[in-house]
């Protein structure tokens, strides 16, 4: 079963319960790996209607060709390590992909796996690529134990995935600005594979890094096993600015109004975030434009 992130052993069950400033700050969405038979709470993060929608509902209010949307948003997939898994997406190039780095890493730093997989669904069919694990880059490899802007990673892929579309990385979001929330595995919704879109907006940064990653609060609603999902920029298809990171809650479970104690935040990507993508998905372009500046 999807679980919740944890800060210490101070899990997010224990957040919602008291608003101390230890336990408030820390929770995020994360993927733990499920124990037969545990009974973990599953965190939905909803204000107040549940706005995630198929790609044909989507599109249907959007007014918007729904072949169009499957293959602008054919990149979007989900990454398993182990018992494990979050979202993730092709970024860039067919053999690179973007996520958060808490679905590599658990609690104390370590693989969740030896090995992981990524993947896309291609009409009711499963295409399963391996991730080159000496491949990663991330914000941080212990993750929990820094701040949650820190929370992001890239990998190769063993093979390229050729029938999708990498998302592009966009311009400098801004608080305010459109997003379309695009991501699969969220462990209540779709049987936890399909792929869901929702609309909304970057409501608040929320934290910085001096790398260049910010933090933003945003009003799209998530489930656990979300973490890592592509966040686009809503007049730009294809351009990715973020990715989901976690959310922050006196009750996750619970459908309460956006605010300071009920949000959802995403990290853009941006600074170090962005460059390693750039170099992983073009190592000749980034080797190049070093030696120009040299």
């Amino acid at each position: 079963m999807i679980g919740s992130r944890l800060l210490g052993r101070v899990s997010l069950l224990v957040a919602s319960l008291s608003l101390t400033s230890a336990a408030f700050a820390a929770p995020a969405m994360m993927v733990l790996p499920r124990h037969a038979g545990a009974i973990r709470p599953i965190h939905v993060v909803v204000f107040g209607k549940n706005g995630r929608e198929t790609v044909a509902q989507f599109a249907a209010g959007e007014h918007e060709d729904p072949a169009t949307l499957h293959r602008d948003y054919a990149a979007s997939g989900i990454v398993r390590c182990g018992r494990a898994h979050g979202a993730g997406q092709l970024t860039l190039a067919d053999n690179v992909i973007t996520t958060a780095a808490h679905v590599f890493f658990d609690e104390a730093g370590r693989q969740r796996a030896a090995s992981c997989r990524f993947e896309v669904m291609r009409g009711d069919a499963t295409v399963s690529v391996s991730i080159n694990m000496k491949s990663i880059v991330a914000g941080s490899r212990n993750p929990y134990s820094i701040a949650a802007v820190h929370d992001w990673a890239v990998a190769r892929l063993d093979m390229p995935i050729l029938d999708a579309t990498p998302y592009q990385i966009a311009n400098t979001p801004a608080i305010n600005d459109r997003v379309r929330f695009v991501a699969r595995g969220h462990i209540d919704w779709g049987d936890a594979r399909r792929l869901s879109v929702e609309a909304c907006r970057l409501r608040r940064q929320t934290n910085s890094s001096r790398q260049g990653p910010r933090e933003f609060s945003f009003d799209c609603d998530t489930g656990d096993g979300a973490s890592g999902g592509a966040v686009l920029l809503g007049n730009e298809p294809g351009k990715l600015c973020a990715v989901l990171v976690g959310y922050r809650s006196i009750d996750p479970t619970a459908a309460l109004p956006f605010s300071p104690l009920h949000y959802n935040f995403v990290v853009s990507i941006e600074g170090d975030f962005r460059e390693a993508a750039i170099d992983m998905a073009h190592p000749r372009v980034a080797a190049a434009d070093n030696s120009a500046q040299e």
